[in-house]
């Protein structure tokens, strides 16, 4: 369970279809704008970093917003009223959003380099981390959801915080990873303070688990130390025999002659660290998961398979469906939401400013 809003995680959500009205999503702007106003102006910009990072208090927020609680159209709409909500007031506020959804998510390092002036450290600290944030999410930690949205939001004096999204095409249910960059020692070993999800799936390749850090090492040493038609050999070897049906990784996906470019090149490259190899240009997935099985089959070493979720929103139904309703998770929804109101609270002069703010969006 989730203690605090310092802590980071992932979770798990049904697909829903369908667009929020346009008149729920202008007035989601609004609150949205006028809530993060107050929570900057009252505790910094630092610290709407770290309450988005919990996926509690996200959920919470996009439940005051006025979206539905279980859908995995929050983590999108939330994201996007956000943005929208602030644009125009973010260089005043410290506080910036930029990435979305899909086409959107791939503009990111545009944006944050078009706000180069407005910040007070190098922007390309800020695209790597965006970058390879992603690269984690998507190639380093292969759970079966495969990302469409990424949102990175970030402060003035260089501050961070990501929230993506990912979608599982078989059991049409979305997952989210919430990052803080105050709270990440090292990108590829354990860089969620916190998983969490209801969903946990077999076959999951997690590379930045603790227990995954030889694995780690052997991958880097692989690709530099042995020449690519060695490795690709070993490929084509492994691809002749017949495995156990206990094992994790997969040779089904696994093509030697497509991995034959990247692996020439990831040698010229000469990563120095499994970080390096991960943010090199075109190594993905499938990469990974060849490497990983060449590591443990030919050289033993084995990485983690444990699926990092833990926890999720879904209280059940009353129905019984999906399962029945867990009431001790009910009551302890209903005190985050609590919690998040009374953090909300401000005196009366601060709201009257706070209206006072509001009557043009209301004209």
């Amino acid at each position: 369970m989730i203690s605090s809003v310092t802590r980071t995680g992932l979770a798990s959500l049904p697909l829903h279809y369908g667009q929020v009205p346009r008149w729920l999503f202008d007035r989601m702007t609004k609150l949205a704008r006028e809530i993060s106003s107050i929570i900057v102006a009252e505790f910094g910009p630092e610290e709407m970093l770290r309450r988005l990072s919990d996926p509690c208090w996200f959920q919470a927020f996009g439940c005051v917003l006025g979206y539905d609680w279980h859908s995995s159209g929050v983590t999108t709409v939330l994201c996007g009223a956000l943005k929208e909500g602030i644009k125009g007031l973010d260089k005043e506020l410290g506080f910036f959003v930029a990435g979305g959804k899909g086409r959107t998510s791939r503009q990111t390092p545009a944006e944050i380099q078009s706000l180069a002036d407005a910040i007070l450290v190098d922007p390309r600290q800020l695209v790597y981390a965006s970058k390879l944030a992603a690269k984690v999410d998507n190639s380093a930690l292969q759970d079966g959801y495969q990302l469409y949205h990424h949102t990175f939001l970030f402060t003035a004096s260089g501050s961070w915080s990501v929230v993506q999204q990912g979608m599982n095409e078989s059991t049409h249910y979305a997952r989210r990873y919430h990052w803080l960059g105050e709270k990440v020692t090292d990108f590829v070993c354990e860089p969620h303070a916190a998983i969490c999800s209801q969903q946990q799936g077999g076959g999951v390749l997690n590379l930045v688990c603790r227990q995954s850090t030889p694995a780690r090492i052997a991958l880097t040493d692989i690709v530099t130390e042995q020449r690519p038609e060695v490795i690709l050999a070993e490929l084509k070897t492994l691809k002749r025999l017949d495995l156990p049906r206990r094992h994790q990784l997969s040779l089904q996906d696994i093509h030697p002659d497509k991995l034959e470019k990247p692996l020439f090149f990831l040698r010229e490259r000469q990563p120095q660290s499994f970080e390096e190899l991960l943010g090199v240009e075109g190594v993905g997935p499938k990469t990974m998961r060849a490497l990983s099985l060449i590591a443990e089959l030919v050289y033993g070493v084995k990485a983690s398979f444990h699926d990092p979720a833990r926890y999720s929103f879904a209280h059940g139904g009353k129905d019984g469906y999906p399962f029945p309703v867990d009431r001790q998770a009910y009551d302890q929804s209903i005190e985050i939401l609590a919690r998040a109101v009374r953090r909300a609270k401000v005196d009366f002069s601060e709201k009257e400013q706070a209206l006072h703010r509001l009557d043009p969006w209301l004209m």
